[in-house]
């Protein structure tokens, strides 16, 4: 009877004790800007060579359907090494992680800059990505521990901020840098902020326990080789038409299995290289299908809106870049808020909540986007995205944690990254299809119902004279057809992402309300 109420004590939640952090550090606030400046310089990196790749290609020698490897290669590697996180932190120490990752960082960026040829890029942008894996785990983790529990909400708003804004500015700086200066800069400003971020995180960067926790390397090549698959499967999947390509088929099936195999490793071996229990957790589980939702969104409309700006409206990119600056402006304010909204006291899942309401509400305002209107709608229907990303985004990471104990923090923060990271991709690789396939579907259904009868014909006689003019009137008719029709395909793709995020909000319901500060569940920490 004594055993079993030990046993009912010992995995009982613990309360974290206010005012008190998991690593406590000197200048709390010093360490915040350097993890910040590493974590908003790697995560400029994922969108900031997006505009530098038509000169990267003309510099390297590269065709059009490989310099795309440069963003794949970083992309795939990074989903390989994130799960790896939490295991390496234990192993070898969060502080030794973090400082070997930031100067990886740095030293792959000075190599992609510096490279010659499209092989050597991508080898190099595979390094950049493995170690930029592990910074945004590391560094949400970092923010959690140093914070006591009633600084966590504010801590994770300052982390969110970067982690949302950051992609939004990368086009404008990408953009500005190539414009005046060279593609190579792209990755050369890394150096200075990198430098500056490894000085500052040597001197006052703490340390995580070091447990030494055994390497499932079954368990890894399989989730290794899923990620790697699924990641391609993505990313080549419109350019050999999806599953009419016996290379989608193979890289398809291959995610499967090993998916599946791994599951069921994962569920049958204690020392998995993740911790099941993380899989337990209503709230964080919950938390990880938002995230992946608000990857899959926001990313989504960031891959539509720039080419849309510049090929429909006749937007430089600088000029587009600086119509996307609303979004990062309603990200900060709503984040600010919310922060202070949860500290408060405020039920996070209203939040939430109302996070979606605004994007729902975004997205049917992009619904009914024209041809022929100004800029004042982009500017609304971004500021107003923006603030429901803001809203939604630190209430759910607050909830994600407030359940986990310390010791999960890393396998937790690395699971949310590697959530949003497919949900980014599943999102961009949804919205290109659509957009190509209604595009055709739109284009062939209004050219047959143009005639010559509709047209207008011109003056026989002229016709005799210059007998091209017809082929030009035309040539014009299919060009206005093509932008009529790519218009529509735009807002189908608006209409589908309005819809998912719709469907989602009833799923508000699952999230618990999590009881004063931050619970610690001891049986959960006793199984890693």
């Amino acid at each position: 009877m004594a055993s079993a109420s030990a046993s009912a004590n010992s995995a009982a939640p613990v309360q974290q004790a206010p005012g008190q952090a998991a690593l406590p550090v000197a200048n709390r606030t010093l360490v915040t800007v350097a993890v910040m400046l590493a974590t908003t310089m790697q995560i400029l990196d994922t969108t900031i060579a997006n505009v530098a790749l038509p000169h990267m290609q003309t510099a390297l020698g590269a065709q059009a359907d490989t310099i795309t490897w440069v963003l794949t290669s970083y992309i795939v590697a990074s989903a390989i090494a994130m799960p790896v996180t939490g295991w390496l932190s234990d192993r070898i120490g969060s502080r030794k992680l973090f400082l070997i990752a930031v100067a990886g960082f740095v030293i792959a960026s000075a190599l992609c800059g510096a490279a010659t040829s499209l092989t050597e890029i991508v080898l190099f942008r595979l390094l950049q990505g493995v170690c930029a894996a592990f910074m945004n785990p590391l560094s949400q983790t970092v923010l959690l521990d140093i914070n006591p529990p009633e600084n966590q909400a504010r801590a994770m708003s300052i982390w969110s901020m970067g982690i949302m804004v950051g992609p939004i500015l990368g086009p404008v700086l990408g953009g500005w840098l190539t414009e005046n200066y060279d593609w190579r800069w792209v990755f050369y400003i890394n150096l200075p902020v990198g430098i500056i971020c490894l000085v500052m995180m040597w001197l006052l960067l703490p340390s995580r326990p070091i447990q030494r926790r055994s390497f499932d390397g079954f368990g890894f090549g399989l989730l290794a080789l899923a990620l790697a698959s699924f990641q391609l499967l993505l990313d080549r999947g419109e350019g050999e038409d999806w599953f009419q390509s016996i290379e989608i088929w193979i890289e398809a099936a291959v995610a499967f299995s090993a998916f599946w195999m791994f599951s069921v490793h994962l569920m049958a071996n204690k020392n998995a290289i993740l911790n099941r229990r993380i899989f337990a957790n209503r709230n964080y589980l919950t938390a990880l299908f938002f995230l992946f939702i608000a990857g899959a969104v926001m990313f989504s409309s960031m891959a539509l809106l720039p080419t849309m700006l510049q090929t429909l409206y006749g937007h430089s990119v600088f000029d587009t870049g600086l119509l996307m600056v609303p979004r990062g402006v309603g990200i900060l304010l709503a984040m600010s808020v919310s922060g202070q909204l949860v500290q408060r006291g405020v039920d996070p899942r209203l939040i939430v909540g109302g996070g979606l309401a605004l994007i729902t509400l975004s997205g049917w305002q992009m619904t009914g986007w024209t041809l022929m209107m100004g800029d004042w709608p982009i500017i609304v229907s971004g500021m107003v995205q923006g603030l429901g990303m803001g809203m939604m985004f630190i209430p759910l990471q607050v909830m994600a944690f407030a359940t986990l104990p310390p010791q999960l923090r890393t396998d937790g923060s690395s699971l949310l990254n590697l959530g949003r990271s497919i949900g980014s991709s599943v999102g961009i690789s949804l919205a290109t299809t659509v957009l190509a396939r209604q595009t055709q579907v739109s284009h062939a259904d209004m050219a047959g119902h143009v005639t010559a009868e509709q047209i207008g014909t011109l003056d026989p006689g002229m016709l005799q004279i210059v007998p091209q003019l017809n082929d030009a009137v035309l040539g014009m008719v299919n060009s206005e057809v093509t932008r009529q029709a790519l218009m529509i395909a735009y807002l189908d793709d608006f209409r589908l992402v309005t819809i998912m995020t719709a469907c989602a909000m009833p799923l508000v319901l699952l999230l618990k309300k999590p009881k004063g500060g931050v619970e610690i569940d001891t049986a959960a920490a006793a199984g890693h």
